[in-house]
C-alpha cells in the first residue's frame, strides 16, 4: 500500500513537473499575444492619422536620419541571432559561451539605446520633444507625426531597458549555477519576448524612417 501510495506521488510529482513548462509557456505566449495587441492598436492609429495627413508625415519623416534606424535594426537583428546562439549554447550546456552570447545581446541593445539616445538628442536641440514650443507651432500633420514617433519609439525603448534587465538577472542566475540546462525555459522564454521587441522595430522602421 505504501508502495502504491508512493508511486502515485512519484507520478503525480513528475506530472506536475511536465506541466508546469507548458503552463508557463503558454502564459508567455499570452503575454507576447497582448504585447502585440498594445503596438497593434498604436500601429491602426498610425494608420489613420497618415491616411488623413499624409503631406505632413512624408515633410516630418524626411528630417529623420535614415542611416541610423537602419543601423539599429541591423544592431537588433544582430542581437536576435546572439539570443538564439546563447539559447542553443545553454541547451548543450555549455555555460561560458551561453554567458557570452548573453552578454553580447545585452551590449547590442545598450548600442541600439545609445543610437536612440543621440537620435532623440539631435531632435531636442532642434527644439522637437513632447510638449516643446516648436512642436506645437508645426503644422497638425507635422505634430502628430513626432508625437506618435516619440511614444512608439519611447514604449518600444522601455521594452529594450526590460528586456536588458532581464537578461542582467538570467545572466547572474547562469554564473551561480540556478539556470542550467535543466530549467533552461526561462532563457527560451526571454528569447522569445526578444525577437518580439525586434519584430516590433521592423514595423517600426518603414513607418517612420521610410515613409517620405
Amino acid at each position: 500500500m505504501n508502495t502504491q501510495a508512493h508511486e502515485m506521488t512519484e507520478n503525480e510529482g513528475a506530472a506536475h513537473v511536465h506541466r508546469d513548462p507548458i503552463g508557463a509557456k503558454t502564459g508567455m505566449w499570452l503575454f507576447l499575444f497582448t504585447e502585440l495587441l498594445l503596438f497593434g492598436g498604436l500601429f491602426i492609429i498610425y494608420a489613420v492619422y497618415r491616411g488623413e495627413y499624409s503631406h505632413g508625415f512624408a515633410e516630418a519623416a524626411g528630417h529623420l536620419n535614415v542611416w541610423l534606424g537602419v543601423t539599429n535594426t541591423v544592431v537588433l537583428l544582430t542581437s536576435s541571432l546572439t539570443m538564439v546562439l546563447s539559447v542553443s549554447s545553454l541547451q548543450r550546456n555549455n555555460l561560458g559561451l551561453a554567458q557570452l552570447y548573453l552578454s553580447s545581446t545585452m551590449l547590442l541593445a545598450l548600442t541600439f539605446l545609445l543610437i536612440k539616445f543621440f537620435e532623440w538628442g539631435a531632435k531636442r536641440d532642434h527644439g522637437i520633444f513632447p510638449g516643446s514650443e516648436h512642436l506645437h507651432a508645426m503644422p497638425h500633420g507635422e505634430g502628430l507625426f513626432y508625437n506618435l514617433y516619440f511614444m512608439m519609439t519611447g514604449l518600444h525603448g522601455i521594452h529594450v531597458i526590460i528586456g536588458i534587465g532581464v537578461m542582467i538577472v538570467l545572466y547572474n542566475r547562469i554564473q551561480n549555477g540556478t539556470l542550467t540546462r535543466d530549467n533552461q525555459g526561462q532563457l527560451e522564454y526571454t528569447g522569445l519576448y526578444w525577437h518580439l521587441v525586434d519584430l516590433i522595430w521592423i514595423f517600426l522602421l518603414p513607418l517612420f524612417y521610410l515613409t517620405n
